[in-house]
Order: C-alpha cells, then sequence, then structure tokens
C-alpha cells in the first residue's frame, strides 16, 4: 500500500508533513485532530464536566453532524435558526474547537457538538447523547472534499488515492473511522444515547425527526406530532438546499470573519484561535460544507483498488462485530 505524503506527529512520531514541514496532526491526551485546534480547548472538552440537561451531537467527521444539529436546533427552538459564523457557533458550539466555555455559555435549551469517540467523551447518565453515523465509502469521500477545503490541513492539492490511504489508516483528523463507530456502536441501547445512521435519516426523514423529538424529551416529541406546522418548520429549515444556502456561506467565510471582526465583540475562544493559528487563517476556506448530502457518491470516486482496499480495512477492524450490518440495503461492494 502506498503511503499519503501527508503525515503526522503522536508522542511516539515526530514525523512532518512533507508538503510544507509542518506538522498537521497530532495527539492530544489520546486524541487524534489536527493541529489547528487549541490544545487548551482540547483539554477543556476532554474534562468537560456534563449538565444535566445537555443534549450531546456526537459523531465522527461528515457522518451528518451538521444536518442533525440543525434538526435539533429547530426541534428545541421556534426561533429563526441561527445565520452565518459567529451565530452558529454561538448557539450551536464545537466543544474541541470552542473550549469548555462556549458550553457554559450556550444559550438553552441547545446542543453541543463534538467527535470524540466514546472512550473520551464527557460522559453523564443524565446527559443525552445523538450518535450519527454514516457508511465507511461515503464518510470517506467527503472526509476528502473537506480536507482539501480547510487550509490548516494543507491537502489542497492531495488526490483522493492519497486520502483513501490516511482514511484508512487513521491518520486524518479525529483519527480511526472505525474505532470510532465501534466505540459508540457499542452504546446504542443506553437509555440515554440515541443511534442514528445517516442513511436511515435520509430514508425516513420525518420518522427519525419525531424519534429525535420524542428522545430530547416528552413535550418536544408531542410538540412535533401535534403540532403539523412544526413538523414543517423543521423540515423545511433542515432541507439540503436550505441547509447549503444557510450553512455553506458562514463556512467560508468563517476566517474572514474572525478577521474582520472587532476585538471587543469577539468571544475569548475565537481570540485564541486566531493568535495560535498564524498564518493559515489568513487563507480562504475553499468548498462546501454542506455538498451533497446524499448516499452513494462513493461510486463516483472509489476505483476497484480502493474498493479492494477499504474491504481489507473493514474486514480487519470490524472483525467480530455486525455494525456493517447497518448499511445492508444500500449496495456497498
Amino acid at each position: 500500500m502506498r503511503r499519503a505524503s501527508l503525515e503526522v506527529t503522536s508522542p511516539n512520531d515526530a514525523k512532518k508533513d512533507k508538503r510544507n514541514g509542518k506538522a498537521v496532526y497530532h495527539d492530544i491526551d489520546g486524541y487524534f485532530v489536527c493541529t489547528g485546534f487549541v490544545d487548551e480547548f482540547v483539554r477543556q472538552a476532554l474534562r468537560y464536566k456534563p449538565r444535566p440537561d445537555d443534549i450531546f451531537i456526537v459523531s465522527y467527521p461528515k457522518c451528518g453532524t451538521t444536518w442533525m444539529q440543525h434538526i435539533v436546533y429547530n426541534i428545541l427552538n421556534k426561533r429563526p435558526p441561527p445565520k452565518g459564523f459567529l451565530e452558529m457557533s454561538t448557539a450551536m458550539p464545537f466543544l474541541e474547537m470552542q473550549g469548555a466555555e462556549s458550553a457554559e455559555a450556550m444559550p438553552r435549551p441547545g446542543a453541543i457538538k463534538t467527535h470524540m469517540p466514546f472512550h473520551l467523551h464527557p460522559y453523564s447518565k443524565e446527559a443525552k447523547y445523538i450518535y450519527i453515523t454514516r457508511n465507511p465509502y461515503d464518510c470517506c469521500v467527503s472526509f476528502y472534499y473537506h480536507t482539501k477545503s480547510v487550509p490548516d490541513y494543507h491537502f489542497a492539492d492531495g488526490t483522493f488515492d492519497e486520502f483513501v490511504d490516511m482514511f484508512l489508516e487513521g491518520h486524518v483528523d479525529f483519527g480511526d473511522y472505525f474505532d470510532h463507530v465501534l466505540s459508540w456502536y457499542a452504546r446504542r441501547f443506553d437509555e440515554n444515547v440515541l443511534f442514528v445512521t445517516y442513511e436511515d435519516l435520509k430514508k425516513d426523514t420525518v420518522g427519525w425527526i419525531i424519534r429525535i423529538a420524542d428522545f430530547i424529551g416528552e413535550e418536544y416529541g408531542r410538540e412535533i406530532r401535534q403540532n403539523k406546522s412544526a413538523l414543517s418548520r423543521v423540515i423545511n429549515n433542515t432541507s439540503v438546499k436550505h441547509m447549503q444556502d444557510s450553512v455553506n456561506e458562514g463556512y467560508r467565510k468563517q476566517n474572514e470573519v474572525m478577521r474582520s471582526m472587532p476585538e471587543d465583540k469577539k468571544p475569548r475562544w475565537m481570540k485564541i484561535v486566531e493568535e495560535t493559528s498564524g498564518e493559515v487563517k489568513k487563507n480562504p476556506i475553499i468548498g462546501d460544507f454542506v455538498r451533497k448530502g446524499g448516499v452513494g457518491d462513493w461510486r463516483n470516486h472509489f476505483n476497484p483498488d480502493h474498493v479492494i482496499r477499504m474491504k481489507n480495512r473493514i474486514a480487519i477492524k470490524t472483525v467480530g462485530s455486525d455494525v456493517m450490518s447497518l448499511w445492508d440495503n444500500i449496495g456497498l461492494p
């Protein structure tokens, strides 16, 4: 198997990114993340003490996190969904990026985004966890485009073939896909965990919106079931078209927003991200955060060799588990 030219650092691996001599990933207390994340905030995230009213939206990257965030937001709130980078990061904080203060300051009711595997995740039996996952083929494709678009990854000229190797080896942001999914799959029957696949959510969006509302709280389930306008609001505000229009512009402009915002208006986490990121945040983000919002795009990217490599990795990583049965009916190789 050819090695990708984008390499990593960890306590036992001090290799550098061959593209520009800078490390792109590193290990923080057992959590494998991009060096663009602030160490202080990652450690705060790992040590965060959940509140009884906390709702966590958890996923491996590019598995439907943003869609789920907006579904939950629209179930919880009757006010218009947030627009722009600052509004979104305030209403739907990303714990590892923004630190514990952002979760504590979040308007409630609300939900906190994380990408942590179960064994690292702040846990309380009183808190609620919504875990969304996606088949590894489509996840890999979506993660490839995301990695190309974000300057922190230094992968703008990277190829899909390189990224497949990186993905299968777990040498990407937030580490190994299979370890992550398996850690939460083992908790799928816990009372305070709702486990859903992206594909099921696409197939039966209305049914899953109702289930999500029921899981969050009886009053929310009742509202969605009895009030057609409430259900319609959630559906309309979380459609692919609406998400592309509302999320992508804020995503592409986040670096610009950070640079242009008056210092006295910036939250503390934003100031620290700017201070520690150096020149990287001066580069524009390209591409779309919400790209296609579909199932099966892997067919447009995986060649036979990629499929063989993926199937071999699946066989190794999922031995003794039926996790791949989640996607028995979507035509995976």
